[in-house]
């Protein structure tokens, strides 16, 4: 059995040339990272992130500087990630995925057991790198591809060391005629699970 985290995977040997804090973020034993998070998206996706909420795709609250952890496991050749975010009125958000390898410099991150996001992943100098391919849907045997520029736009996802051994992360999707739709990006350390 492989015991290589599906990032590790993905980046082959460009992962030994990826920083040690990032290495911690997306290694295989059990860890969290703790940090904050700023989320944003303009008003106009209020409407559509209830549906994408309820498919466990994004989340439909804003907030700046929310306090969030991420804990991860892998199961198999499966990386789980639980993502829990705390509101300063007392509403906790989960945000849930799993992560597998896809071949190649690809992940796959599924947000539910249907519906899922094919990335290519790349190191940028000391920076991490993803960019969306295609979103995956499948039930059972049959899977459907679909270009992921086609639904709401471009994924991209960029991480980066900082000097005080935490890391920063940042995500946006950004629609080819409305322009940027939803972002989140924030900054979080990584501790092993005890």
């Amino acid at each position: 059995m492989n015991t290589q985290a599906p990032m590790q995977r993905a980046l082959g040997d460009q992962w030994a040339r990826l920083p040690e804090v990032l290495q911690r973020h997306f290694q295989s034993a059990a860890h969290r990272d703790m940090g904050t998070l700023d989320i944003e998206y303009p008003r106009f996706m209020q409407a559509p992130l209830y549906l994408l909420d309820w498919l466990g795709a994004l989340l439909r609250r804003g907030g700046i500087a929310v306090p969030t952890t991420v804990e991860k496991h892998m199961d198999g050749e499966r990386q789980h990630w639980r993502r829990t975010l705390y509101f300063p009125d007392g509403h906790e958000a989960r945000f849930d995925s799993v992560w597998t390898y896809a071949g190649g410099n690809r992940i796959i991150e599924y947000v539910n057991p249907f519906l899922g996001l094919c990335m290519a992943v790349r190191t940028d100098g000391e920076c991490l790198s993803y960019e969306g391919v295609y979103f995956i849907f499948r039930v059972g045997r049959w899977q459907l591809r679909i270009p992921e520029g086609l639904l709401l736009g471009h994924t991209s996802i960029r991480e980066r060391p900082l000097h005080d051994g935490a890391f920063a992360m940042d995500f946006r999707l950004t629609h080819p005629w409305l322009g940027q739709v939803y972002r989140y990006a924030g900054a979080f350390r990584t501790t092993l699970e005890e």
